[in-house]
Formats: C-alpha cells, sequence, structure tokens
C-alpha cells in the first residue's frame, strides 16, 4: 500500500480503529497470498517462529469447549480448533479478511462462524466463552489494550482461559530489518509513541501502538484477568522463513514474540 509518510504521535482509539481497518481492508489479498501457505486453511501458529498450537497446547483441551478466536484474519486458527471438537466463534475487524475465511470454508469441509468486530466492544454476552485466544490478531492493534482485556474477561466464564501472541517487546527498540541493520537498537525500548503510516491524503493508514512488557502485566492485572504464563518462542532450527522482521538471523538472537496465558479468576 502507498505510504506517503511515518509518524512516532499519539493516535486515539477511533482514528487507530478507522485506519487499520482500511489497512487490513485493502492488505488482505497480498497478506494472505504471501503468508497463506504457512498459515494453512486449518492451523493453529502463534508466531513467525512457527510454535504450533498441536504442539505447544496453550490452550489445553479444547474440544467441547466454546472458544472465542480474537482478530481471526482468515480464521486459519479457528478452523483448527473446530477440527479439534471445539465450538468456535471467530471475529475481525477487516471485512475483506473475513471474506477470505469464507473463500476458505467453501473449499473445505468445516465452516468457521465469523463477524466483523472491533476488539474494544465485544457482540457477545456474559461469560459466553471457555477460553480465548489471539496470534497477533488486534492487541497489538488498539489504542486501549486494556479496554480489550476487560472485555475479554466479560465474556470469559470464571475459570476461563485467554492466551495471546503478540511482537515481543524488546523489539520495539530495533529497526524491522531482518537482515544485520536489525541487530542494532536505534531508538528507546520505553518510548511507547506509536508507529504511524500516513497515506496520501495525510490521513493515519496504519498504526501498531507499543507497550514494554511491564505494560502487558499491567494492563493484564488490571483488566482483572490473572497472568499464569509467558512463553517466548526461541527460533527452531531449519526454520529459515522471514516474515517483515523476523528472521533465522534476528531469531537466534533476540525474541520477536511474547505469548500470555491468562485466566479468569
Amino acid at each position: 500500500m502507498d505510504v506517503a509518510g511515518i509518524d512516532r504521535r499519539r493516535v486515539g482509539a477511533e482514528e487507530t480503529s478507522r485506519a487499520n481497518r482500511g489497512w487490513w481492508d485493502g492488505a488482505a489479498d497480498e497478506y494472505q497470498a504471501e503468508h497463506g501457505d504457512f498459515l494453512r486453511d486449518s492451523g493453529f501458529v502463534w508466531c513467525p517462529e512457527g510454535l504450533d498450537e498441536a504442539d505447544a497446547r496453550l490452550l489445553g483441551d479444547v474440544a467441547g469447549r466454546d472458544v472465542l478466536e480474537i482478530g481471526c484474519g482468515a480464521g486459519q486458527c479457528g478452523r483448527w480448533l473446530v477440527g479439534q471438537g471445539a465450538r468456535v466463534v471467530a471475529f475481525d475487524l477487516s471485512f475483506r479478511q473475513l471474506q477470505h475465511s469464507h473463500r476458505i470454508d467453501l473449499g473445505g469441509a468445516s465452516r468457521l462462524p465469523v463477524v466483523q468486530a472491533d476488539a474494544e466492544v465485544l457482540p457477545f454476552a456474559d461469560g459466553s466463552f471457555d477460553l480465548a485466544c489471539s496470534a497477533f490478531g488486534a492487541l497489538p492493534f488498539v489504542a486501549d489494550p486494556g479496554a480489550v482485556l476487560s472485555e475479554v474477561r466479560r465474556v470469559l466464564r470464571p475459570g476461563g482461559r485467554l492466551v495471546f501472541s503478540v511482537s515481543h517487546p524488546i523489539r520495539w527498540a530495533f529497526p524491522d530489518d531482518p537482515g544485520p541493520a536489525g541487530l542494532t537498537s536505534d531508538r528507546s525500548y520505553f518510548d511507547r509513541s506509536p508507529y504511524v503510516e500516513i497515506g496520501a491524503d495525510g490521513e493515519a493508514s496504519y498504526v501498531e501502538h507499543h507497550r514494554t512488557m511491564a505494560d502487558w502485566v499491567g494492563h493484564i492485572v488490571g483488566s482483572g484477568l490473572v497472568l499464569r504464563g509467558l512463553t517466548e518462542p526461541e527460533w527452531p532450527r531449519g526454520h529459515e522463513r522471514e516474515w517483515g522482521g523476523w528472521s533465522p538471523l534476528r531469531g537466534r538472537l533476540l525474541p520477536g514474540t511474547a505469548i500470555f496465558t491468562c485466566v479468569r479468576a
């Protein structure tokens, strides 16, 4: 997509949502073409490191459970969960991403119920789900992650579990470059100014928000959830795929992903 410039400035919830809805609608075709084989039509990959839920089992036994997928994209994770016997509902901000989910449904044996929604205001009743999950969906792209986590807590049943993955906070201090230039820090880890791409019209066209590790823990605790685990996937031997700033070169030295496991007490 065309980018007229890059900015680092405060961006509110409405502007963030509008920008990212438009960006993902415009980028969905290219994204699925580039990453679809890696994600698989029905597969639960947590991160560019390739950590697979089939091996990690961070969600535990999902058979017979009601599961919400947050920021589902084309629904690959949710479709895998359906195949494991879960009852799944998935949502995404981008209508075009959801059209890709329908496309995959038409070519396969399973169907994934999806809705278009904003993660900060979930259209689900209190206590509707046993589990919630998000593989790089929504949370890095919202102005108020605390609102999202509070909403997820609301729709979880007591004892319910949320597992979500985001870019590891330390990555913010390094250029988004998979090569040698990406190994030298060039900005402050503590600078929380959002990364904002500006379109030709001068408006924000893409927004990604940065939080430190302490920020994420604070948002989790502040929402009323209990943090039960943190996973930092190591880059596996033999995995040579680059994805944006993720690469074997960087992955051997720097963590690229953080996965938080939380429960509603």
